[in-house]
């Protein structure tokens, strides 16, 4: 019954200290794709617990999706693209975390998409695989 499944999204995993989030903003890399936009960086929280997974945010502005509906639905979609294809930045930490030991990944994904459409999950899922590959651990 304790079994998580690896395409889970815990509730623990989603950024929400406001600190972390500034400190994200100011000192974060950012990486554009066709309507999504990542900010991550390796942060040192401190005096917060520093976990294996990292930590995500998702949020589309009220400027580019007036429509509370449709915003939420967007962010939906990124939480459910990113949960399918998570699996990608966790090898990819893995593999790079020999030095980095106290640091936690911390990413921001944005919606930027300006059509009056909204792209469907599977292209959420390629947008997102996209961008965890060019996300530069160091």
């Amino acid at each position: 019954m304790n079994n998580v499944h690896i395409h889970s999204l815990r509730k623990h995993e989603i950024l929400r200290k406001k600190q972390l989030i500034s400190l994200l903003f100011s000192s974060g890399k950012s990486i554009k794709g066709d309507f999504l936009r990542i900010v991550y960086a390796s942060l040192k929280p401190d005096g917060y617990i520093v976990q294996r997974v990292p930590a995500i945010l998702f949020a589309v502005s009220k400027k580019t999706v007036s429509s509370a509906v449709r915003r939420n639905r967007v962010k939906r979609m990124m939480r459910e693209a990113y949960r399918l294809e998570k699996s990608l930045i966790q090898s990819k930490e893995d593999y790079s975390r020999d030095g980095r030991a106290g640091e936690m990944l911390c990413i921001v994904f944005l919606y930027m998409g300006r059509k009056k459409t909204l792209p469907d999950l599977e292209t959420f899922r390629e947008e997102i695989r996209v961008l965890i590959g060019n996300i530069i651990l160091s």
